[in-house]
């Protein structure tokens, strides 16, 4: 059995190494994409990610869907609930607090279940191969980070926060094993930033090509 594992490990890797460079590779893609080919290519960026880490035939447990976790990872929510709050006054108290681009529900809700998604990205797609190609957790954890930040750029504020929010999501992410609180504070935390900071270094959270055109 021992030569038969020596045979499989490289080209397990080799997949694993071709899938993520694969899957950050389409994302930034699109991202860098002009507005109406983004919004086309959105979807099937969506469906393919999805189809390779459904290939793996994890469980729901496994891909943070389940239960597992979910009571003990619920304080992340008032722990982003108290940010939020810290964050909302001190950013009043400086004068840069403003409402929200586009408060509706349709668009909150919707941005809400983009941050989930994101989380799956980063947690079911990309953790687990950086896991596997590095055989470090702790490495794979500032990786990740790096790579969540590096695909918010060249909005610079957003890079930054997400550096931290990447590298402590996934850690979160390996203890408790649930998306559901996760996704939640996130989409929390996004909207914080929004009415936080000045849309003028904001740009209303876009990213990319989008946030070079952006004019406020």
């Amino acid at each position: 059995m021992e030569p038969l594992a020596v045979v499989k490990r490289p080209a397990a890797v080799a997949r694993d190494f071709v899938e993520l460079v694969f899957g950050y590779g389409f994302i930034v893609f699109v991202i860098w994409m002009p507005e109406y080919p983004q919004k086309l290519l959105s979807p099937v960026a969506l469906v393919v990610t999805l189809a390779i880490v459904l290939a793996r035939g994890q469980t729901r447990d496994e891909l943070g869907f389940g239960l597992r976790g979910f009571v003990a990872s619920l304080w992340i929510l008032p722990a982003a609930l108290l940010v939020t709050v810290v964050s909302t006054a001190l950013s009043r108290h400086f004068g840069m607090l403003h409402t929200l681009y586009k408060a509706d529900f349709k668009h909150v809700s919707g941005y809400v279940l983009w941050t989930i998604y994101q989380q799956f990205l980063l947690n079911d797609y990309f953790m687990p191969r950086l896991i596997r190609i590095t055989g470090s957790e702790r490495v794979s954890v500032s990786l990740a980070g790096v790579l969540f930040a590096a695909a918010h750029l060249p909005n610079l504020w957003l890079t930054v926060a997400t550096l931290a929010w990447g590298a402590i999501s996934t850690a979160l992410f390996l203890r408790y094993r649930n998306m559901y609180a996760l996704g939640l504070a996130q989409g929390l935390l996004g909207l914080t930033f929004a009415v936080c900071v000045p849309e003028a270094l904001s740009h209303h959270l876009r990213v990319g090509l989008g946030y070079l055109r952006y004019r406020q």
